[in-house]
């Protein structure tokens, strides 16, 4: 599949996003907000064919940022951050990747960051699946922040428009997406 155009790719994600992973109704987002629909990315990240896809767009939508380490807030990131280390190595061009906790750990070295040390010499890029007001990515700023690192850019699969991009740019760092909420709702 790595011989596979990135806009056949993008075409795909979209298609198994839209009839896998997006949902009409009533919903309570992790923001707290109220929303009338879902898109539970996960649904398709965790499948063998979403997580491959999700690594190779990524790592073409942020690719003119030189990245040299991609991770980012569990849970959302976890299942990219695994295709995008492997996608990353088939495609001879490996990236460091990291997890980010919601809290140091309890035990052992009490990390907040799983992964590799990051230093001042990345070219960090987070991740994440669905960006609504930016508040995991800047739970992520904060946590590498004291070691005085901060991200290139911030990626996700799926903007909802929701805040996020402008709450990135207020701390000096761009949101990129492969998508916009606004595509999964046109019908």
């Amino acid at each position: 599949m790595l011989d596979q155009s990135i806009s056949d790719c993008r075409k795909r994600l979209f298609d198994i996003l839209r009839t896998q992973a997006f949902f009409k109704g009533d919903f309570v987002l992790s923001s707290g907000k109220k929303s009338n629909y879902y898109l539970d990315a996960r649904l398709v990240t965790l499948s063998a064919e979403g997580a491959f896809l999700c690594g190779r767009l990524i790592l073409d939508l942020v690719r003119d940022a030189r990245p040299t380490a991609i991770g980012g807030p569990t849970l959302g990131a976890d299942p990219m951050v695994g295709a995008i280390g492997a996608v990353s190595f088939l495609m001879k061009s490996p990236v460091k990747t990291f997890i980010i906790r919601k809290e140091p750990k309890g035990h052992g070295k009490g990390r907040m960051v799983e992964g590799p040390e990051l230093t001042a010499a990345d070219r960090i890029v987070f991740i994440d699946d669905v960006a609504t007001t930016g508040k995991a990515f800047i739970h992520s700023i904060d946590a590498l922040a004291p070691d005085g690192l901060k991200p290139v850019r911030c990626a996700c699969i799926i903007d909802r428009q929701d805040g996020a991009r402008e709450a990135l740019a207020a701390r000096g760092v761009e949101l990129v997406s492969l998508f916009t909420a606004a595509e999964f709702l046109k019908d």
